[in-house]
């Protein structure tokens, strides 16, 4: 399907248009048909013969086109904006008796506004009065547009002239229309919201790109509420699924009618990102000639807005309700009291940093102009969630690692300041095993998942939660001499363990004990029975003197030492499957 919206003035003659192409009714509100103009958005279409062979993938036979028709009465102009913000294509009506008007002038600037950059000109009521005048003038004010040069049709309604060629006019353009991404997140646009006895809620919408399928779970903008997609309709029947582009109805459980109102939108969960702030560039009016207080329409939603100029085409729109922005997302600047559209907008950065210093909002404009966004926003937060980035609209290079981005610089610089850092900690706790890898995590203010990285990339050790220097381990110089000390003590008699006290007395507490055996210079059996190194081989040797199998009594004789210390070192040798334990209580070497 492709969508086509209709705009102009006022009565020239779009319903009755739509109505002669499809056989549809388009104005389906009784206050509409009795008042006899559109009031809100009416909805209808048609099928067109082939333009071309269709083996570009373009419009061919039976492709259908569904028109979207706003309204053109001054008082319903938000209206129209609903149904001219998501659609790709217009059709631009201007009636050969009365020629260009006010509301042509304000729906022309809404189009320019929304970049609009395709449509056809429809010079209707071709019966009542020479249409070339009309359609030279019109050309040339659609020229100056995002529309440029358009083909242009004279039709009369009542008489059906025209119309043939206007349907050929309508294959050729929708057939060079984009090619819609149907995997892309859904965020359809609620123009449109009813109740059906029997249903419930429905909202309408032109879905711009992804897929709808019955059964979905979308997430409603502002509340954040969850609702199922009980039916989705397109083209008047009931379908499995739908995809963009379309015109859609979907069926909704879990929400009534005040809980979807006109410009929420229906989102795919978790991959939108509600913005109160986000930097735009302007086309139109400069930022300076603004007024601060005006509305921003973006899809269906029309939300007030303050303005603050930031260059002289980029300003920052403060919302007063978020909506799901991405960069790359257009919209308008409406300006109620003045009953016009100053500036079309563009979505620069949907999550802009805060304006705090003086000169602030000259610098972010430099910024703007300069600087590759997806980069600069990257550069702004350091490291940020590949779901992040693609929330807001972002699209850098391939993640660093485990679906995170980190800026270049920040990357480059990480591993000298985790050096830093591990160093710091060393010199304020010598006798700590090395810095916790959570301590250094958060000094870097990074993700865990990073530190392995960053320390591998500074050549820094992480062992058993720990971060430290390879090698490192050099006892400071009082534990130094103490070590010393009970070494020289242990060379007489490398099994006499010295008692707690004594240990104490050398100031070699818990802590003191713990450095020197990962230093490699003290074997530790328990907290406080402490051998030299090289006190497990010697007394397996000694071991290996006894003829099998052996006691402890006659491993503490073969030691020369206490059951204090026979114990726990026979313990640390069955662990080290040096000794094997038997059923009987002996043991034997392994």
């Amino acid at each position: 399907m492709r969508v086509v919206a209709t705009a102009g003035h006022v009565d020239h003659g779009k319903s009755t248009l739509v109505r002669a192409l499809t056989g549809m009714e388009p104005d389906r509100l009784a206050e509409e048909q009795r008042r006899g103009l559109t009031v809100e958005l009416g909805f209808a279409w048609t099928t067109l013969e082939a333009s071309g062979d269709g083996s570009d993938g373009a419009a061919g036979a039976g492709e259908a086109v569904a028109f979207v028709d706003v309204p053109g009465h001054e008082r319903f102009v938000p209206n129209m904006l609903a149904g001219a913000g998501p659609v790709t294509a217009a059709m631009f009506v201007v009636a050969a008796d009365e020629g260009w008007q006010a509301q042509s002038a304000e729906h022309l600037a809404a189009l320019d506004a929304f970049g609009v950059s395709r449509g056809l000109l429809v010079v209707t009521k071709a019966d009542r009065a020479d249409p070339g005048e009309v359609i030279a003038d019109a050309r040339a004010r659609l020229a100056v547009s995002t529309l440029g040069d358009v083909p242009a049709v004279a039709v009369s309604g009542r008489t059906g002239a025209g119309l043939a060629e206007l349907r050929h006019a309508l294959a050729e353009l929708v057939r060079d229309l984009p090619v819609p991404d149907t995997t892309a997140d859904v965020r359809l646009w609620a123009d449109r919201v009813f109740t059906i006895r029997g249903a419930g809620t429905v909202a309408t919408g032109t879905l711009g790109a992804g897929r709808i399928t019955v059964g979905d779970e979308l997430e409603v903008s502002g509340s954040g509420s969850r609702v199922t997609v009980r039916g989705v309709q397109a083209l008047g029947r009931e379908r499995g699924s739908v995809d963009a582009v379309a015109r859609v109805a979907v069926n909704l459980r879990g929400v009534d009618r005040s809980g979807v109102g006109r410009g929420r939108a229906l989102l795919t969960p978790g991959a939108w990102r509600p913005s109160s702030e986000a930097d735009v560039r302007l086309r139109g009016d400069g930022a300076a000639e603004l007024h601060r207080e005006l509305v921003v329409h973006v899809g269906a939603a029309a939300v007030p807005c303050r303005v603050r100029p930031l260059g002289d085409d980029t300003a920052r729109l403060t919302l007063r309700e978020p909506l799901p922005l991405r960069r790359g997302d257009t919209g308008l600047l409406r300006d109620p009291g003045e009953h016009r559209v100053p500036a079309g907008v563009e979505v620069l950065d949907p999550d802009p940093p805060a304006l705090r210093r003086r000169g602030a909002a000259r610098e972010r404009a430099r910024e703007l102009d300069r600087a590759e966004p997806a980069a600069a926003y990257l550069r702004r937060r350091g490291v940020v969630q590949t779901a992040e980035l693609r929330a807001r609209g972002f699209h850098p290079d391939a993640p660093v690692l485990g679906g995170l981005h980190v800026d270049a610089e920040l990357l480059a610089a990480l591993p000298a300041r985790a050096g830093d850092q591990v160093d710091a900690f060393a010199a304020s706790d010598p006798l700590a095993a090395g810095m916790p890898v959570e301590a250094l995590r958060r000094a870097l203010a990074v993700p865990a998942v990073l530190v392995p990285r960053i320390a591998d990339d500074a050549g820094l050790e992480l062992c058993d939660g720990l971060v430290r220097r390879p090698g490192s381990g050099t006892l400071p110089a009082v534990v130094d001499r103490a070590v010393r000390a009970l070494e020289q003590r242990l060379a007489a008699e490398p099994f006499r363990a010295p008692e707690a006290d004594d240990l104490a007395g050398l100031g070699l507490g818990p802590r003191e004990l713990a450095a020197a055996e990962r230093s490699g210079r003290l074997v530790r059996l328990t907290d406080t029975v402490v051998l030299a190194a090289g006190a497990l081989e010697r007394a397996a040797r000694e071991l290996a003197e006894l003829d099998p199998p052996f006691t402890v009594s006659g491993a503490r004789r073969a030691w020369g030492t206490t059951r204090r210390v026979a114990v726990p070192l026979l313990e640390r040798l069955d662990a080290d499957g040096v000794t094997r334990r038997r059923d009987d209580g002996t043991r034997e070497l392994s």
